[in-house]
């Protein structure tokens, strides 16, 4: 008996070792399928007994924990059963004074309070759909947005009437002000009628929704061009809903909220992830990097999501004590490089990273769930909740590469190719309001197969070859040099390992003689630092290849980003590198001196005229 427990024994180990040596990763992927398989079970029984939209998950959770904090903001505590009163009230409201019904469109205007989430689900209870609105954009985006999605009436908060000044004479339809009074005649007020209405929800003849149905428009915006209406469907919002607990998040977590609701990322991912666990929302108004660790600790969070480059701005702050005195324990999102990444763990404790990838129009996405510093996910079989190619495109169109029978190729691993992934059910594609060129234009069709249809997410991935996978960038943020693909957040990467650098933006620009764009980059000094061309060299030289080097430097004292802090590069690249175009100080790569170089216009004038040669 001895000899056969000893066998096992050394069989189970030497197993170990070979799962451990060829399959690292295994148990990590058994867990994380283990999770989806559980989540999707849930979510099927909830849809059994009728529980099917994102307001009836949040409805069921009003019954079963009504007393739990909901959403914490500033001093103020807001139970389950306050946020579905609170909206019953302002469905009430809404309804007999605004007129609303299902099927209407509103356009919702509102800084980040708990208002947001009381209007949008009082909307809801209606059958509206709503349509979330940036608060940055001016009037003619503004004008633009609001005719897109075909908005009946706008809700706005009280300190945004200034916003809609402008659009109030010609916008065509009514105007609400979640305040008790308004200093403009036009503009009916919301709070002032709200205790009167019952806290019971509206009956309404609204019909069950179909999944497949809009429940949202999302505005996405890109570096140029107006803002595009992307709808979103019913069974795309419950998915959102899982996202924090696939990351690891549970109901006894606090989870603190910084980003923007009228984002994906925060109202679905966020605020819908908050109501699938059961936990506490912890909203802030507004992001702010100094007050960020003094809030975690105030607040026990234990949770926080975050999109872009929230994480950098946190890793240049000053050093606090609330910094590695605080609870929290899982960080979620996107955007994260990786650079930032490890500066991050070795500096605020252990703190889980759960670096993702998602899309605004489309459900395909990725979760990294490993320790793994980089990679965007895991692309193993297991893991596949939705069937997804890479593609290989053409580099100067970016357009999908086709065999003479007319069909795409995949690429190989450890190869850069064009995501993209089947439209159906679980991945469905509403399209923009108002503009089906631009709907058309995120299909491919006949992709692999004669009549399929793909969404093309318009982004580079690479899958390596122990299966994680990598973002390389997004179409029209790359740029050709000298033959050569360069990938921007490469650059951005590379040039952000400096400690004398505090914010990187690259890009390409146009050099009239040559083909392709020369790199550029926008840099941000740290305070007290000066540009160091000699170490900027060097550091290019053991890191990047020679067409991969910035050819000119710009240095601001800030970069244009959005609330996600995407960076803006539109006027950066139309601006390029002329000392008369350009009032910030530009610099040149001198390559035979071994340095960046002040770009006189007497040196432009040379290498526009070839006489200095890139």
């Amino acid at each position: 008996m001895s000899w056969a427990i000893s066998t096992l024994a050394v069989g189970v180990v030497t197993l170990l070792l070979i799962q451990r040596k060829l399959y690292p990763y295994f148990w990590d992927d058994l867990m994380y399928y283990a999770r989806v398989r559980r989540v999707g079970s849930a979510m099927m029984a909830r849809m059994k007994r009728g529980v099917v939209t994102y307001l009836q998950c949040f409805e069921l959770q009003a019954r079963n924990i009504p007393e739990k904090p909901f959403v914490v903001f500033e001093e103020q505590i807001l139970t389950y059963r306050d946020v579905d009163a609170r909206s019953n009230r302002f469905a009430h409201v809404l309804r007999s004074h605004c007129g609303l019904k299902h099927g209407d469109v509103v356009a919702l205007l509102m800084n980040n309070e708990p208002d947001f989430i009381c209007v949008w689900f009082g909307l809801c209870k209606l059958g509206c759909e709503v349509a979330f609105l940036n608060f940055n954009i001016k009037s003619q985006s503004l004008r633009h947005c609001l005719r897109s999605c075909g908005a009946k009436a706008l809700v706005i908060g009280p300190d945004l009437i200034r916003c809609v000044d402008e659009v109030l004479p010609d916008a065509g339809l009514e105007v609400w002000v979640a305040a008790e009074s308004s200093t403009h005649q036009s503009i009916g007020t919301l709070l002032d009628k709200l205790e009167s209405a019952s806290p019971e929800k509206p009956v309404t003849d609204a019909p069950q929704p179909n999944l497949m149905s809009n429940f949202l428009f999302i505005f996405t915006s890109g570096t140029t061009g107006l803002p595009k209406a992307a709808r979103i469907s019913h069974i795309k919002a419950v998915m959102c809903m899982a996202f924090l607990r696939l990351c690891g998040a549970g109901a006894r977590d606090r989870v603190y909220l910084t980003l923007p609701l009228y984002h994906m990322s925060a109202s679905l991912l966020g605020i819908g992830g908050c109501i699938e666990l059961g936990a506490t929302c912890v909203l802030k108004r507004k992001f702010s990097a100094s007050q960020f660790w003094k809030d975690c600790v105030k607040y026990d969070i234990t949770v926080f999501q975050y999109i872009g480059e929230l994480c950098r701005y946190l890793v240049n702050q000053p050093k606090t004590a609330e910094e590695v005195a605080h609870k929290v324990r899982l960080a979620a999102g996107s955007g994260l490089r990786a650079d930032v990444w490890t500066q991050f763990l070795r500096r605020f404790g252990k703190i889980q990273i759960r670096e993702s990838y998602g899309l605004t129009e489309a459900s395909i996405g990725f979760v990294n769930y490993t320790d793994e510093i980089g990679p965007i996910g895991r692309a193993r079989f297991l893991m596949q909740h939705l069937p997804f190619e890479f593609l290989k495109c053409d580099p100067q169109t970016h357009e999908p590469i086709r065999t003479d029978t007319g069909h795409c190729i995949k690429v190989s691993k450890g190869e850069a190719g064009l995501l993209v992934a089947p439209v159906m059910f679980t991945n469905p594609f509403l399209g923009y309001a108002g503009d089906k060129a631009m709907s058309e234009k995120k299909l491919l069709r006949d992709v692999f197969k004669s009549g399929d249809v793909y969404f093309n997410t318009g982004d580079l991935m690479l899958q390596d070859h122990r299966d994680f996978v990598y973002f390389k960038d997004r179409i029209g943020d790359t740029f050709r040099w000298k033959g050569e693909n360069v990938s921007t957040t490469e650059v951005s990467e590379v040039l952000g390992c400096l400690d004398f650098l505090l914010d990187v933006s690259v890009y390409g620009v146009t050099v009239p003689g040559y083909e392709g764009r020369a790199g550029m980059a926008a840099v941000v000094l740290k305070d007290g630092h000066g540009l160091d061309g000699d170490r900027l060299y060097s550091h290019l030289l053991h890191t990047l290849p020679p067409y991969a080097w910035p050819c000119f430097l710009r240095v601001q004292t800030s970069l244009d980003v959005t609330d996600t802090f995407k960076q803006q590069k539109g006027r950066l690249v139309q601006e390029g590198f002329s000392p008369d175009t350009v009032q910030q100080p530009l610099f040149f790569l001198d390559a035979s001196r071994k340095t960046y170089m002040p770009l006189t216009a007497q040196l432009y004038d040379h290498i526009v005229s070839g006489k200095i040669r890139l």
